[in-house]
């Protein structure tokens, strides 16, 4: 495989058919100027190429390649079959596609073949041989470019056949198939193969559902996605074969979209040498929503990817084409980089004169001078980035954290009926990754398949669907010693979109320690705290391993019989820096909930021990010099006339009956709150607990 890439390709799409020769040498002289050094040619030119059935013509193609060959470019060399020659839709009509309505289209469009039409299968991969054939042995074509932003989908009835042989090789039987969808609901039971129908509006499709194509069960759309995904996923390996028959070497990509749902880009990503993506972001696009996608896509391979496409100036399909303003292209194209790629390149290099995207930016605009703004900023980052190309391509980015990405719950979480419109998957993946960018934290987007022993924590938002081995896969992390992060909404069903009877979350339900008796849905505005569990193996498992440091902070807590003051005493001390907290034998089963709330959650992390022996663990305590202190005002000096040592165990008795004798009897030292007033019933032991540990926190401070 040649390496790629040598240098940083810096250039874009370049569609010189569009122009006169006058106007090529033209281009080659502004290029130059602009240190572009790479051109993607040939992406729509099937038409141009193949006027016929038996006919091809590639004579100005080869006028291309050798120009661009001369000028010593980099040529990422598209297969131009992601549109249609009009002659193949009008003499095989069944090459395009029918839409989720039922229509069948006419020609037109982009994408806009079937990906089940054998028609479209013959041509396309004949094509790409051909090309292969002629240019692969060409030094200058370093990268072959599949298609372009594989997408849509087809209901056709060459779908809905394959898709019935798919089904069959992944469930053998229709008992299987029927439990998987859960068929017995409303009576959907299927006794024949041919009983399968695709999962369109004249189908199961639910009208005026949150998703285009929601259906009433899921599973069926869920199945539907995979199948057109791993078709599409097919085709391009048909053209990679095809390819490979001539050229053994050149890396071989397509480019995608970031977080597009209709490809499980994991899945593709095993089948390209090479991740490529077009970056489009909105006027008003978060930063951080940007550095994910390229998370995503340098983590699909966990290697340098390419960024195929990216406006110098603006769009012209979203509702609105602002122009990127002084320095933001170079900006972006900077952020893109420290994120992983090893290219920087633009559609397009010369605007279009007509069609719908002749308002799309372009390195050449409309007054065909290098006399612009946007030139002139091209131009500043080519001859920056001619300085880099030493050091930036193959450059590894390493993070400790990895987000969890997966297609089937991107499909899942979307396609299921409820609980509410604004579960977004993508959205709530941004929000915890959102955390991370803010703080400078380097973060890879991962598989649920990835190896987690990789990453010190691994978040996981909105992990709705737990696929088989995924519990196993996430136990076996924390328990050695991995930090998991996971969310509401996760661990509710298996990869059929079927619930995990027993309650939420379901298979992480012994690892997260919780259950989840209910699930609301928050109108518009409302909001919640939004993590079910942080999991990660304790640092203290014991009192052996709580005194085995050389400063060592415990509290003794004995006779606080309510919950709540209980668990008040444990938010204070854990603030404080507390280690552990020792009890007296005692079972608290009925008041864990209370203590919990009252606490604020703190006693979930603080290491309570209980003492089944108190007289043993006070033995203890002094054989491994740890002082004890007991909040007692008999025989007493001054909590501020007191020096702690460096090892102590604090003692706080509750407000009725104090410290029990065995405990007074191991003092070391007894300390008092001085007060203005004497007042008995001061204090309660709560806010005793307060002063007491924040004067140790003050002198460890000092």
């Amino acid at each position: 495989m040649k390496r790629p890439f040598k240098r940083i390709l810096y250039g874009g799409d370049y569609n010189p058919n569009q122009w006169g020769k006058e106007v090529w040498k033209e281009d080659m002289r502004i290029f130059k100027d602009a240190r572009i050094n790479s051109a993607t040619i040939n992406v729509f030119s099937w038409a141009k190429i193949q006027p016929s059935e038996d006919t091809y013509n590639f004579t100005e193609l080869d006028e291309v390649i050798a120009m661009l060959s001369q000028e010593n470019y980099d040529i990422v060399l598209a297969t131009s079959t992601a549109a249609l020659p009009a002659w193949m839709v009008k003499r095989y009509p069944e090459v395009a596609r029918t839409d989720y309505e039922g229509r069948h289209h006419k020609f037109g469009q982009r994408h806009n073949a079937c990906p089940n039409s054998l028609v479209f299968q013959k041509f396309a991969s004949r094509l790409a041989g051909k090309l292969a054939e002629r240019y692969g042995n060409n030094p200058h074509v370093t990268c072959w470019h599949i298609s372009n932003e594989y997408g849509g989908e087809c209901y056709c009835e060459n779908c809905e056949k394959a898709f019935r042989v798919w089904l069959r090789e992944k469930y053998q039987t229709l008992d299987e198939l029927n439990k998987a969808w859960n068929t017995e609901f409303w009576g959907h039971t299927i006794y024949d193969w041919d009983e399968v129908v695709l999962p369109d509006a004249l189908g199961d499709g639910i009208e005026d559902a949150a998703e285009p194509h929601m259906t009433a069960f899921a599973g069926l759309s869920i199945d539907y996605c995979r199948f057109n995904s791993d078709g599409m996923l097919n085709n391009f390996k048909m053209e990679k074969e095809a390819i490979r028959k001539f050229d053994k070497e050149t890396p071989i990509t397509t480019n995608m979209m970031g977080t597009f749902k209709g490809l499980d880009y994991f899945k593709w990503a095993k089948e390209m040498d090479v991740i490529s993506w077009d970056n489009y972001p909105s006027y008003n696009t978060p930063w951080s929503l940007v550095a994910m996608k390229h998370d995503l896509m340098r983590g699909l391979k966990d290697q340098p990817f390419m960024l195929m496409e990216q406006t110098p100036s603006q769009q012209n399909w979203q509702p609105y084409n602002s122009l990127k303003r002084p320095g933001q292209m170079r900006a972006q194209s900077y952020q893109t980089m420290a994120h992983g790629a090893d290219t920087i390149q633009f559609f397009q290099l010369r605007r279009s004169v007509g069609g719908c995207e002749k308002f799309h930016g372009a390195v050449i605009a409309h007054a065909g001078t290098e006399n612009t703004r946007v030139f002139r900023e091209v131009k500043q980052l080519g001859e920056e980035l001619e300085k880099l190309s030493n050091v930036i391509p193959g450059t590894v980015n390493e993070a400790e954290v990895g987000v969890i990405f997966d297609w089937d719950n991107y499909w899942a979480l979307e396609y299921t009926s409820g609980p509410s419109i604004s579960l977004k998957y993508v959205d709530q993946i941004h929000r915890y990754y959102r955390y991370f960018y803010d703080h400078n934290m380097g973060v890879t987007m991962i598989p649920v398949d990835a190896d987690f022993s990789k990453y010190k924590m691994i978040v996981a938002p909105v992990l709705y669907m737990v696929k088989p081995g995924m519990k196993e896969a996430l136990e076996k992390y924390v328990k050695n010693g991995g930090i998991l992060v996971t969310t509401y909404m996760s661990g509710i069903v298996g990869e059929s979109d079927n619930v995990y009877l027993g309650g939420y979350p379901g298979p992480l339900k012994e690892m997260a320690g919780i259950w989840v008796e209910e699930i609301d849905a928050l109108a518009t505005g409302k909001t919640h705290g939004g993590i079910i569990a942080y999991c990660g193996q304790r640092k203290y498992q014991n009192l052996e391993e709580l005194v085995n440091k050389k400063q060592v902070f415990l509290a003794l807590v004995e006779g606080v019989e309510d919950p709540f003051n209980f668990g008040y005493v444990l938010r204070t001390l854990y603030a404080a820096g507390c280690d552990g907290v020792l009890v007296p034998l005692r079972n608290w089963t009925t008041a864990a909930d209370v203590v919990t709330r009252a606490s604020a959650g703190a006693s979930e992390y603080m290491n309570i021990i209980i003492a089944d022996d108190m007289e043993d663990t006070l033995t203890y305590l002094h054989q491994n010099d740890i002082t004890l202190l007991c909040a007692q005002r008999k025989d007493a000096i001054s909590l501020y006339s007191y020096t702690f040592p460096e090892r102590i165990c604090l003692a706080i008795g509750g407000e009725m009956r104090g410290l029990s004798k065995a405990v007074m009897t191991h003092s070391d030292q007894n300390l008092y709150i001085p007060y203005r007033s004497d007042f008995r019933n001061a204090m309660t032991a709560a806010a005793s607990t307060a002063i007491f540990a924040f004067e140790v926190v003050r002198q460890k401070e000092n």
